[in-house]
């Protein structure tokens, strides 16, 4: 969760996908139209302050690192 802390707008890929499965810790694994396997996201701080709400099967926009694509953050749900 720390490398996201020095990472720069260049180095981060915003990318949408659908959440398959809610795990426990806040954890989920979003699946995306263009890989075959799903990866696993966590909730940002923000989305976590305001008590957003995330169930399988929305939308939601992933922050993933160009180092670790089997990683991300959900940093926004689209209705």
């Amino acid at each position: 969760m720390g490398l996201y802390l020095f990472m720069q707008k260049e180095d981060i890929e915003v990318r949408e996908g659908v959440v398959l499965e809610s795990l426990p810790n806040t954890m989920f694994k979003v699946k995306f139209e263009t890989d075959e396997l799903p990866i696993l996201a966590h909730v940002s701080g923000k989305m976590r302050l305001h008590h957003i709400r995330i169930l399988p099967g929305d939308t939601v926009r992933v922050e993933m690192t160009k180092y670790d694509t089997t990683k991300g953050r959900i940093v926004f749900r689209i209705k």
